[in-house]
């Protein structure tokens, strides 16, 4: 890490990818946060190559992971915004190479690839976290805000949507993926849906699974349904479809003495995707009419929408770096064993569609 006045240091950062994951949420959030220095963004794309020059001036553009780890030596984190089925090999390759590692989601293809890294991370002595931005979701935070006062008594039933209207697959890697590559909603809309629901709730059992490929250029899943018990004893129903004409509520959670309804989709993505920054005073703000309903049917009242925190990520992650890395007793932003843990309910659940009848 480079020193700078005082005792004050900079955590020398290398982002592998600058499509959307390191365009929209890491290299915006990363050149928010003091705490960080963006040093080298990595795209083999000539088009992404121009727009990170031009948005980011200063930093060294190279054209793939291999680029960065080759200056290794002058880094201290590497972020892995690739497609999915490089997030194991990139990963693996900086955590050798005595970096610390953020992976986006998913983790990984395969929760054994998952343990692998854990495993790796450990022996080495590194931090390696995973990007589950949706832990900070203004609509989650107000939710975890209502578990915690027992606002709705005993939960019974949480669920959960996470749906588009995209006919077509615009991204390429993203028409050639298989389930094998880490293609399909339920690796992408379904790690985040799993992974909160997992946090509200606890453990869980995969009870049904429905996977499907509506759309002709689909050689994975873009419409599919999950129901889980947790050991606590809640149900959560979990629906992630690309093909949604008409999108239902983004949670619905019922409880012994009232239930929670949240319309609309949170709001940082889209800021940040037109050019807004997470340093402005409305990012992460929701408009009020978003605000949901709490209480029951005739006794309901709208609840505010907590502010969403995305930058929180790289902070909690700063602090554990600066206080000594892997050594240091404060938590990581994610437990990567948590996305570990996604994987398998993900496995388990294509296993069970594909024997369902």
């Amino acid at each position: 890490m480079t020193g700078t006045e005082g005792d004050s240091r900079t955590i020398r950062t290398a982002v592998v990818g600058y499509g959307l994951a390191g365009s929209v949420f890491h290299a915006p959030l990363l050149t928010a946060d003091t705490s960080y220095s963006l040093e080298v963004v990595a795209t083999s794309d000539a088009g992404r190559q121009g727009a990170a020059s031009s948005r980011l001036p200063g930093v060294e553009v190279v054209r793939d992971g291999a680029a960065v780890l080759e200056r290794a030596a002058d880094l201290d984190l590497v972020v892995v915004a690739t497609p999915p089925a490089t997030h194991y090999p990139l990963a693996r390759a900086a955590l050798e190479a005595g970096l610390d590692v953020v992976v986006d989601k998913p983790f990984a293809v395969t929760s054994g690839q998952g343990q692998e890294l854990v495993d790796l991370a450990r022996q080495r002595g590194r931090v390696l976290t995973v990007f589950n931005n949706r832990r900070w979701d203004g609509d989650f935070l107000t939710l975890q805000k209502l578990l915690a006062a027992q606002a709705l008594g005993t939960v019974t039933r949480f669920e959960s949507h996470f749906e588009r209207w995209s006919p077509s697959i615009g991204k390429a890697w993203k028409a050639r993926a298989t389930a094998a590559d880490g293609g399909g909603v339920l690796f992408d809309l379904g790690s985040h849906l799993i992974d909160q629901a997992l946090q509200l709730f606890g453990p869980a059992t995969v009870l049904h699974a429905e996977l499907e490929a509506r759309r002709s250029d689909e050689r994975a899943d873009d419409d599919v349904f999950l129901v889980l018990r947790h050991h606590a004893g809640v149900v959560s129903h979990l629906t992630m479809n690309a093909l949604c004409a008409q999108q239902g509520p983004r949670f619905r959670v019922l409880g012994s003495i009232g239930g929670f309804t949240k319309n609309g989709v949170d709001p940082q993505e889209p800021y940040m995707a037109a050019g807004g920054s997470p340093l402005d005073g409305a990012y992460g703000v929701e408009a009020p009419e978003w605000a949901g309903l709490l209480g029951r049917d005739g006794h309901l009242d709208r609840f505010p929408t907590e502010r969403g925190n995305y930058p929180e990520f790289y902070r909690i992650l700063a602090a554990k770096i600066l206080d000594g890395g892997a050594e240091s007793s404060l938590p990581l932003p994610v437990d990567p064993k948590d996305a570990v843990d996604v994987l398998k309910i993900i496995e388990v659940s294509r296993k069970l569609a594909s024997t369902d009848v």
